[in-house]
């Protein structure tokens, strides 16, 4: 039996949403970028069969003692040493994290250095698994939070050198990185081919910034002309202003979702971002179920298009969003018209068109879409090192067509392979999926398991095969080879 949903409000209030593009999904909304523990791997990683175990080699190193920890031009760093190195470095680059409080519990910005996924909150056991397979590992903080890849990308240079500098000279250097960390990652390892060997940007903005953020801006723009008319789009005064916004929106949002006769206006916003009606604690089963997971979905992009663009705005000198040529009759499909006709009565879906269709639009500054196009991440598409990346089928805040993004930007490289997990058919509201919807949410099988995948492609030449690939995950981690993800929502 389908169990009622919590309201939205009460649910966005309780952490569940946004987090930003933090560590993981099961990050408690505090933009500290790290992972809740019963998502990365709070409990102990089960011993799966390694694809391509680490090299037996017991390669000298230099034990940097108290410079195992530090900061580099004002981003803090860490390095976590096993007993015996097989040569491998692992460097780890966080989420976004929220340069200011901010809703829904306004906790102060974090500026922990984690050497690997959710280190501090609850990741430990993956750590100590991978540290007994003789990797040493490394990650920072960066000189700033918020949409800072370019510091991102500047704090893995400068603690790869550190690492070079106090420990030794590794044999082979694997980024990977979660959220806004994957596309740190991409861009990291586009930029130094010279001593990266292998990248795993996992559920990451791959997309780039632009289109990320006008979809973003799209979801707030539907919220405006659906549903809050008071809800301003671009130029906050300040991140409280911004703050402001969306918890008021918030509210209105909540507020018909849980109304039978005005529901169809959230599940309309999912559909504008082609963000499912499904998440970690919805399974969409029913018309309320698709509500709530729309709400979410709603909730966790207008937290973007609120706060988060507020920094941009700061970062880059203005707004980099445009929707004046947008074609929003083109993003709802037959089926979803008539599903918003069935949710909300005959006429519905006409009339949500043609709102959308006929609201003021938004123009971007180009000074400000070419700053953000620099320095803001977006990832050319050259591939020069084995590259995997990881995203669960069904992700309310990093779309999965992410993906779909990169592929097309590289070209279908020989050195990209993508993984996808997709949730089991039906799940509890608590404790949710285990695996394969919401954001970042893996099995800690599967984040050992991408790890070895890469190893075992850069040492051996073992390109992940679909075979490898559930080997190296495990029975249980929703792995299907067979799922690829669609079209990027405006190019539908």
């Amino acid at each position: 039996m389908h169990r009622a949903a919590r309201p939205l409000l009460a649910l966005a209030v309780g952490g569940l949403l946004f987090g930003g593009l933090t560590g993981c999904s099961g990050d408690a909304g505090d933009g500290s970028g790290d992972a809740a523990p019963s998502e990365i791997g709070s409990a102990p990683v089960s011993a799966a069969p390694s694809v391509a175990a680490p090299a037996a080699t017991d390669v000298p190193f230099t034990d940097c003692g108290t410079a195992c920890s530090g900061e580099i031009d004002g981003a803090k760093y860490q390095i976590l040493l096993p007993k015996a190195w097989n040569g491998t470095l692992l460097l780890y680059s966080h989420g976004y994290r929220n340069p200011a409080p901010a809703p829904p519990d306004f906790a102060g910005a974090s500026t922990k250095a984690d050497p690997s996924p959710g280190y501090h909150d609850g990741g430990a056991p993956l750590a100590r698994e991978l540290l007994a397979r003789g990797y040493a590992l490394a990650g920072s903080s960066w000189a700033s939070n918020g949409w800072a890849v370019d510091d991102g990308v500047a704090a893995n240079e400068a603690l790869h050198e550190r690492f070079t500098e106090i420990v030794g000279t590794p044999q082979r250097v694997y980024l990977w990185g979660d959220s806004l960390g994957g596309l740190v990652t991409m861009e990291t390892a586009e930029a130094n081919p010279d001593w990266v060997d292998g990248a795993a940007p996992v559920c990451g903005v791959v997309g780039g910034i632009i289109p990320n953020m006008d979809l973003a801006m799209d979801v707030a723009y539907g919220v405006r002309e659906l549903i809050d008319p008071q809800l301003v789009l671009t130029d906050y005064e300040s991140a409280n202003a911004a703050g402001f916004e969306w918890v008021r929106a918030a509210q209105a949002v909540s507020g018909q979702a849980n109304d039978p006769q005005q529901r169809a206006n959230v599940i309309a916003l999912a559909m504008l971002a082609d963000a499912p009606l499904q998440t970690k604690t919805q399974d969409g089963s029913t018309d309320a179920s698709k509500a709530q997971a729309a709400a979410e979905a709603a909730l966790i992009g207008l937290r973007f298009g609120t706060v988060g663009r507020w920094d941009i705005e700061q970062r880059f000198g203005g707004n980099i969003s445009d929707n004046r040529d947008t074609d929003y009759a083109g993003r709802f499909s037959e089926a979803e018209r008539a599903l918003l006709d069935e949710v909300g009565g005959s006429g519905t879906a006409k009339r949500i068109i043609a709102d959308l269709e006929d609201g003021e639009r938004v123009a971007a500054d180009r000074a400000a879409v070419a700053k953000a196009r620099k320095l803001g991440g977006e990832p050319s598409g050259t591939i020069e090192v084995p590259t995997i990346t990881l995203h669960t089928a069904v992700d309310p805040l990093v779309a999965v067509q992410n993906q779909t993004l990169l592929r097309e930007a590289s070209g279908d490289a020989a050195d990209l392979v993508q993984l996808f997990t997709v949730p089991p058919a039906t799940y509890p509201t608590s404790p949710g999926a285990p695996y394969g919807v919401g954001h970042c949410v893996f099995t800690p099988e599967s984040r050992l398991g991408i790890v070895e995948l890469l190893d075992g492609w850069v040492r051996e030449g073992q390109v992940p095969t679909p075979e490898l690939v559930t080997e190296a995950f495990g029975p249980n981690s929703g792995y299907d080879p067979a799922f690829q993800p669609g079209p990027w929502p405006a190019q539908e």
